[in-house]
């Protein structure tokens, strides 16, 4: 097999989704075509935020995308599958080699929603075994690659601060999967902070840029993470990278990722959390020692250099 420096480069027309997901699939050795409209509306905003995209990722109006050529397309959105592949892109480039990157789990139900993308020719990648196992993938060919990320160098666990921190967008409007009830029991017996977008109306701090959520959330003494149903988030996977302790709900992917002893806690009783986020309040290096021990886990199965190695592969398998 070639290596992959001696492999072409790839021309990937995608869309701006989820935008740390978008920075690190951009660490592959290809070039990214972000789909953008007037505005930058949701997806559709490009190189739009803090995120330091490389010289790797361009811009492409969504007038301009039938005048190009590309060698794969890359949807991230049922909206983007549903509309943009219909009506912006030419019948040549709805015949090119596409992949769909499903983010989530099932929304609808747990176990017996249809993926929207039933086609023997497109590859429909999961990013959890997790969700792989819950979707009804039905005939379309599926892969899992697992998360990759980065933190700024130098950025590591400190945990100073005799409280907890969770990372979630939009807590209280997205309603019971994402637990504002397991958060507000918590954090009325164990002192935590919340931050994310539009943190500030379920009682949090407000929104950190990508950038500087590293560096912020390292001096807490643990990760909280009490959503129900989820993918992955990558925040708890930044947190393990940089040290960090996780204690979270043992629902989802996140009960193969965190071991109770060696890289945090999780469980389903919720009173269960809150007595080892108490112990690790009065212990810092209990904490320091389960940090460690998460840290090792993320650099071995979360590693940027095998996330951009499995989407390398991959891109040139569907084009092959």
């Amino acid at each position: 097999m070639p290596t992959t420096s001696s492999r072409r480069r790839l021309r990937v027309l995608t869309w701006h989704i989820h935008g740390n997901y978008l920075y690190y699939l951009s660490q592959a050795p290809h070039d990214f075509y972000l789909v953008t409209r007037p505005g930058y509306p949701p997806g559709y905003a490009g190189t739009a935020g803090a995120l330091p995209f490389g010289a790797n990722v361009h811009e492409m109006p969504a007038s301009e995308v039938a005048s190009q050529s590309f060698d794969v397309v890359l949807f991230q959105h049922k909206r983007q599958w549903d509309d943009d592949r219909l009506t912006l892109l030419t019948d040549a480039q709805r015949r090119l080699p596409r992949i769909y990157v499903e983010h989530d789990p099932p929304l609808e139900n747990p176990f017996e929603q249809r993926h929207w993308v039933q086609e023997r020719d497109t590859l429909l990648v999961h990013v959890t075994h997790f969700n792989r196992l819950m979707w009804d993938s039905g005939e379309t060919p599926t892969r899992v690659i697992e998360h990759g990320v980065l933190v700024p160098d130098g950025v590591r666990y400190s945990g100073e601060l005799e409280r907890g921190i969770a990372v979630i967008n939009h807590l209280r409007q997205r309603g019971r999967r994402l637990s504002p009830d397991v958060y507000a029991h918590a954090a009325a017996r164990v002192p935590l902070d919340l931050v994310g977008m539009d943190a500030e109306s379920a009682g949090g701090i407000g929104e950190i840029g990508n950038p500087d959520l590293a560096g912020f959330i390292a001096r807490y003494r643990f990760f909280f993470h009490p959503i129900r149903w989820t993918s992955l988030g990558l925040a708890v996977v930044e947190a393990m990278t940089i040290g960090m302790p996780v204690i979270g709900l043992a629902t989802t992917e996140l009960a193969t990722v965190i071991r109770n002893g060696e890289s945090g806690y999780i469980h389903t009783d919720t009173q269960a959390l809150i007595d080892a986020m108490q112990r690790l309040l009065g212990d810092p290096a209990e904490a320091r020692r389960l940090g460690e021990g998460a840290r090792r886990t993320a650099l071995e199965r979360f590693h940027i250099a095998r996330f951009a190695r499995d989407w390398d592969e991959t891109l040139h398998y569907v084009c092959s």
